[in-house]
Formats: C-alpha cells, sequence, structure tokens
C-alpha cells in the first residue's frame, strides 16, 4: 500500500495539495483575532510566497505524521476518517505541531521566529479547528486519485 506522501505529495498532486493547504491557512487566520491576522500579514508582506514554500518543505513531513493515524483508521474504517482524526485531534495537532516546532527551532527568518514563538501557545487549539479540514481535503484527493483510471502501459 502507498503511503499518503507517495500518493498525495508527488506529482501531478502535490502542486494542488499545497494551494489547498495554503487555502486552508488563509481561511482559517480569516477567523482569527487581530493579533494572528496581522502577523500572518506581515509574513506574506515580508515574502509573498513564504506560505506556499513553506508548506511545500513541510508537506512531507505533515503526511508521514498523519500516516499513523491514517493507518490505525484504515483498518477499522468505522468512521469517515475525518470523524476519526476530529476525535483524536489532540494527538493529531501535536504530531503535525512537533514539526512545525522543529522547523521554528532550525529557521534563518527570524521575524517568522518570533512570530511563531509568540503564537505558538495558541496554535494547538488552532490546529485542532483545521483538523476536519485538513482531513477533508486528504479524503478528497485521495478519493480523486482512487477515482482516475489505472495508466496501463
Amino acid at each position: 500500500m502507498s503511503s499518503l506522501v507517495e500518493k498525495l505529495a508527488r506529482d501531478p498532486v502535490r502542486p494542488q495539495m499545497i494551494t489547498d493547504c495554503v487555502e486552508l491557512i488563509d481561511a482559517q487566520v480569516k477567523q482569527k483575532g487581530f493579533v494572528i491576522k496581522s502577523a500572518y500579514a506581515t509574513i506574506k508582506a515580508i515574502k509573498k510566497k513564504f506560505i506556499s514554500e513553506v508548506v511545500d518543505s513541510m508537506l512531507d513531513e505533515w503526511l508521514e505524521k498523519i500516516q499513523p493515524h491514517f493507518d490505525k483508521w484504515s483498518v477499522a474504517k468505522t468512521s469517515t476518517f475525518t470523524d476519526y482524526v476530529v476525535a483524536r485531534g489532540d494527538d493529531v495537532a501535536e504530531d503535525l505541531l512537533a514539526v512545525t516546532d522543529a522547523r521554528a527551532e532550525k529557521t534563518s527568518h527570524t521575524t517568522a521566529k518570533k512570530m511563531y514563538g509568540r503564537m505558538r501557545e495558541g496554535a494547538k487549539k488552532n490546529v485542532i479547528e483545521a483538523i476536519p479540514a485538513l482531513a477533508q481535503m486528504i479524503e478528497r484527493h485521495l478519493k480523486a486519485l482512487a477515482d482516475k483510471p489505472a495508466v496501463t502501459g
């Protein structure tokens, strides 16, 4: 069985996953307060493609963190994948944030690092809120792949 990285982080799906993740982040930020909106706007103003570049650079690691949850869900499939990860939102959020925390620690973008440090305390709540949309996106892309006819050589 192919991993989520093999299915969703490779061409031709990867560019759409990146676009969808950026749209998800944009939509989540729009629902937040002034501090988060301004920090996000500052980051985007400094470097227009920063968010998409960060998503691109972390996509494989995020999918690797989601993989164990996907594997456990795949065994039983007593609900949708979305319902499964929402029920485990705390753990899924920590797994995803572990990637972001490690990157923030190593980044040379001092402004982004400072902003992340200030916002990290509330980040888990924000990630938990985004999990349903993230899981639905993953399900949508996996379904699209499953619906495509097999290519024969």
